[in-house]
């Protein structure tokens, strides 16, 4: 029997799994069948296809043959399904047709269940809210097309159709969604714009954290300088691809990491000395990012829609005191 190793964060299922000697030979796609329990042959090649599934550290195909002692690593980025309780959870919807609805998700809710949380999240809500969601995601993720980081906040998309689904699927999947963020970095970032053309991959030291990792996953994210204060940065970030933690990643690798980001943050936010500001940051109790426009095609017309969350009311008052003691 293989090793299995299980790790987990707030958005995903990490498993490692080691081959033994009888299973020598095997295609990648039906080992997993064998050892990753409630997920079908299809979705795991889905898996293996995005990259999410690395045999020794390097992403494979699904016929690929597998040999004794193979490292295989494989991110469960859509838990496999459980029933998913309706429940009562208050959405801000931004859009909402027959097709579509768009919501702005606040920090601190979770988009779908995963390891260890079983409800409470956005899909619980969803589920309560609509019936006629698609499915496309599993029974635990009604219609999610994409996901943002538990204390992320911004706009999300959800299908209603599988039809729906399957095309704005496809946009993701071709890059031709538009999303741009809004991110308070520690540091002046000199350069009024520039780009971070960097892989990110699970960091081998911590196995719940992404880095920047040579032969991991390209990543491509572009940022502008909205505003400079005497120790930030205020940037638009508008990610051309969707690693997990990508912007967080990205801008900790460019030493700006993102304000109040304890995971990547590298403890900067304890070096600022300003006593109100400190207070602010730690008040906070998520990191500044913020999805604040979504641009797509319908599904169904074919139309660009493109959509604009302004800031939470907690992250304005950040800047506003940043505001007040630059001038």
């Amino acid at each position: 029997m293989p090793t299995r190793q299980q790790q987990f964060s707030s958005d995903n299922e990490f498993v490692t799994l080691r081959v033994s000697a009888a299973e020598t030979g095997s295609r990648l796609d039906a080992y997993l069948v064998t050892h990753i329990q409630g997920w079908s042959r299809a979705r795991l090649q889905q898996l293996i296809e995005d990259a999410e599934v690395l045999v020794n550290g390097r992403s494979a195909k699904s016929s690929q043959k597998l040999h004794q002692n193979d490292e295989i690593e494989v991110d469960l980025i859509s838990p496999p399904a459980v029933t998913l309780a309706p429940e009562d959870i208050p959405m801000a919807i931004v859009y909402e047709d027959s097709d579509l609805i768009v919501v702005n998700k606040p920090a601190g809710l979770v988009v779908h269940p995963a390891a260890g949380i079983h409800s409470g999240t956005l899909a619980n809500g969803l589920a309560f809210h609509f019936q006629q969601l698609s499915r496309q995601g599993g029974t635990i993720r009604p219609g999610i097309v994409h996901r943002l980081d538990k204390d992320t906040s911004g706009l999300l998309v959800a299908a209603k159709t599988e039809v729906a689904h399957e095309k704005l699927a496809d946009q993701f999947r071709a890059r031709q969604v538009f999303k741009s963020y809004v991110a308070l970095v520690h540091g002046v970032v000199e350069r009024d714009s520039g780009r971070i053309d960097q892989s990110i991959a699970r960091d081998p030291r911590n196995r719940t954290r992404m880095a920047v990792i040579r032969a991991g996953r390209s990543a491509l994210s572009l940022y502008t300088a909205r505003r400079r204060f005497d120790l930030f940065t205020l940037l638009d970030v508008e990610l051309k691809t969707g690693r997990t933690h990508q912007i967080r990643v990205h801008l900790s690798w460019l030493r700006h990491p993102v304000v109040g980001d304890e995971v990547y943050g590298g403890g900067r936010d304890n070096t600022v000395r300003d006593p109100k500001l400190k207070a602010q940051i730690r008040k906070l109790g998520r990191h500044f990012l913020h999805a604040e426009q979504l641009g797509f095609r319908h599904p169904s017309t074919d139309k660009p829609m493109k959509f604009k969350a302004p800031l939470p009311g907690e992250l304005e008052e950040l800047v506003a005191i940043l505001e007040s003691e630059s001038k």
